[in-house]
């Protein structure tokens, strides 16, 4: 029976040694996992809030006069001439805009720049009955930025271009018909 048993076990454990292992060995756990290639995934927490308002006031006359003598010599059959000229200009406008958006959007890495910043991309479509939201983010970041969870802010992306484009419905009903936009380029 002893021998049966150390041959089985001399036949399994080349096999048992082949085997997958528990452990990993590409596992470094003292390094950081900071993103730094492409194709890395990165989280960014966009909390960005604008508000402007511009105000103009506009007040502008001219007057102008002008006159001529009776003319002499060949010019004799001028007679005294008089133009005059009065235009007032008064205006008033203001604009108040305020935008917001909150949210967590995932990007990748598309490229690593020569000092080792990132550029990152990431888009996400949000359909809400019938519309689509689109928000759009791209931007450079440092890796030390990124914190120990994977997470940035987005107020810590160089160069960001934040978009959120509506399409469905709502946006067909806030953009003026075609006769209006032709009138507001002509005029």
């Amino acid at each position: 029976m002893r021998k049966i048993l150390c041959a089985l076990m001399l036949v399994a454990f080349p096999a048992v040694s082949f085997a997958g292992s528990l452990w990993d060995d590409n596992t470094n756990w003292f390094a950081d996992s900071r993103p730094g290639r492409v194709g890395d995934i990165i989280t960014v927490m966009v909390n960005e809030s604008t508000g402007a308002k511009d105000e103009a006031n506009m007040d502008i006359k001219k007057e102008s006069s002008y006159n001529v003598q009776d003319g002499t010599g060949i010019l004799g059959f001028l007679r005294g001439l008089t133009f005059g000229s009065n235009n007032s200009t008064k205006g008033d406008g203001s604009v108040e805009r305020t935008h917001s958006a909150n949210t967590t959007l995932a990007c990748l890495v598309t490229e690593v720049l020569p000092n080792g910043n990132l550029i990152i991309e990431g888009t996400r479509d949000v359909r809400t009955s019938d519309e689509i939201l689109q928000l759009q983010l791209t931007g450079v970041i440092r890796p030390q930025d990124v914190d120990s969870d994977n997470q940035i802010s987005s107020r810590l992306i160089a160069n960001a271009e934040i978009a959120v484009k509506g399409r469905g419905v709502i946006s067909r009903t806030q953009k003026p018909g075609i006769v209006t936009q032709i009138l507001q380029t002509v005029f």
